[in-house]
């Protein structure tokens, strides 16, 4: 997802059996705003996952604030996701083969790309 313009840029697809945090789409030396499930996960860019609480160990407020500060990073990419399973009515994928995965997640991202373009547009007209 690009920052500055909030487009997708890359999508990478695997099997079911693969867990989200195998799979590192940064840049080498590139910020990874990742959530608490990703703590510890290796990454090539710097890594700033969100902190997690234990039990009888709360966080910290510096901690909270800083848990705070990754997820308002972290919205544009969760909007996407909210998009595809609203929007595309694509959170569970009925197609078999990851070839055919990976041709429904490109074109999903190419219409979030010219929905949030339009929707863009119309902020900028009102």
């Amino acid at each position: 997802m690009d920052e500055k313009f909030g487009m997708v840029r890359r999508i990478e697809v695997t099997a079911a059996n693969v867990h989200d945090s195998q799979v590192d789409l940064a840049q080498e030396g590139e910020v990874r705003y990742a959530d608490k499930g990703y703590s510890g996960a290796k990454t090539k860019g710097c890594d700033t996952a969100m902190k997690k609480a234990t039990r009888g160990h709360p966080l910290e407020y510096k901690d909270e604030m800083r848990n705070r500060r990754i997820s308002s990073k972290r919205s544009p990419v969760k909007r996407f996701y909210a998009f595809i399973k609203c929007v595309c009515k694509a959170g569970h994928v009925a197609v078999t083969t990851i070839p055919r995965v990976r041709v429904k997640m490109i074109i999903t991202g190419i219409v979030f790309n010219v929905y949030n373009l339009n929707s863009s547009k119309s902020k900028l007209t009102a």
